[in-house]
């Protein structure tokens, strides 16, 4: 029963920081759009990105922890079994990935900040889909568990 709770938790932390993974590169993308003189227009996407960025921490956080509780909730024995299948290890590449993806993107957030920002809308729009890429390899490991 515990097993299922975790996992049901962990289910809702991952789609919650995903939700943030999804729309703070959109909002890049926005502030990358705004034109130099539309100071308050700045302000308010600044503003937005902040709070999301504060608010997936946590939830990246929960992620890890309800995933790794889910690995050893039911002893050694269980947690090798896990980690007998490769789909895992491929997993844990991918979560790693995603949450150097995640901290990538604060150095984005303060380079906007500072008004240091080099990089365009265009470019936003394709770093906004990588988490998207992410999370569908995962789903297929962790459903069909190819290997």
């Amino acid at each position: 029963m515990l097993y299922l709770y975790l996992k049901a938790l962990h289910i809702f932390f991952v789609v919650s920081w995903f939700a943030g993974l999804f729309y703070l590169p959109r909002i890049f993308v926005n502030l990358a759009m705004v034109p130099a003189e539309n100071v308050a227009e700045r302000e308010r996407l600044l503003t937005m990105a902040r709070k999301l960025k504060r608010f997936m921490l946590p939830l990246m956080i929960g992620t890890w922890l309800l995933g790794l509780a889910i690995i050893f909730s039911n002893g050694m024995e269980a947690a090798r079994y896990y980690f007998a299948g490769g789909w895992l290890h491929a997993k844990l590449v991918l979560v790693i990935l995603l949450s150097g993806y995640d901290g990538y993107c604060n150095k984005l957030l303060r380079d906007f900040v500072q008004g240091r920002n080099t990089r365009s809308h265009t470019w936003f729009r394709v770093f906004n889909e990588l988490p998207a890429l992410a999370l569908f390899l995962i789903v297929i490991l962790v459903v069909v568990k190819p290997f």
